[in-house]
């Protein structure tokens, strides 16, 4: 899913949370969002999944500005966000059915969706009782319930163990090449260990949009940290 973000600008009172942003999302790639707290990454994400409309500029899909409030482009895309609000009392199992049924899929394969996300030693057991990791893989398998052509999770890694982090990263690097992914970190060994590419926002505006291929130690998160410093001083 080819998608372009054309001039986009949202206003917060008199403060541009974002200032004429303009960047595509191709298909297939990992894309990680990067930038300091109140750059503007939150904004970009509510505007991209539907939740805001900006002040100006447009989304588009090769020449045609798409709807982000209509129910077609929501069924096109997935998301997790930073705070997962998980149903404690309901089975692990229990929910993924009724994620399945809001998006009215008569005929979703469970087990096979249960096994790829690595939930099958917890498929009969309440959420309430689930660790971090294994409720970050129950957001991530119902954000793709429904084969969305574009993932967007914000901060997937926060609050996982090392173990947990490695295991989230091969699900997220195992996915359709047919499945766009935006990736919002803070964590840049998460960056360099899996995207294709990476845009990093500063007060509000587009400081960098580069292939990790174009950057000098590109698989050093260290070496990452010190561009990222510089980008965003």
């Amino acid at each position: 899913m080819k998608i372009r973000f054309e001039h986009i600008t949202k206003v917060y009172g008199t403060q541009k949370a974002l200032d004429q942003i303009d960047f595509t999302i191709d298909s297939g790639q990992i894309i990680g969002l990067l930038g300091p707290n109140g750059a503007g990454k939150s904004t970009l994400i509510k505007i991209l999944i539907g939740l805001l409309i900006p002040e100006n500029g447009r989304i588009a899909q090769e020449d045609t500005t798409i709807n982000t409030q209509s129910q077609q482009y929501k069924t096109m895309i997935g998301y997790l966000p930073e705070d997962n609000p998980l149903p404690k009392e309901l089975f692990t199992g229990e929910y993924l059915a009724q994620t399945a049924a809001l998006y009215t899929l008569k005929n979703f394969d469970r087990e096979s969706l249960i096994e790829r996300t690595g939930l099958s030693t917890v498929a009969h057991k309440k959420i309430g009782t689930l660790s971090k990791g294994f409720k970050q893989r129950l957001g991530l398998a119902a954000a793709l319930i429904h084969g969305p052509k574009l993932l967007v999770l914000d901060e997937p890694m926060t609050g996982l163990d090392p173990n947990q982090i490695q295991e989230i990263r091969k699900l997220i690097k195992s996915l359709s090449p047919a499945t766009t992914v935006l990736l919002s970190t803070h964590i840049l060994q998460d960056i360099v260990a899996i995207c294709d590419r990476i845009l990093v926002l500063n007060k509000g505006q587009l400081v960098q949009d580069v292939a990790l291929t174009e950057l000098e130690n590109n698989k050093d998160a260290t070496a990452l940290e010190a561009l990222f410093a510089k980008w965003t001083a």
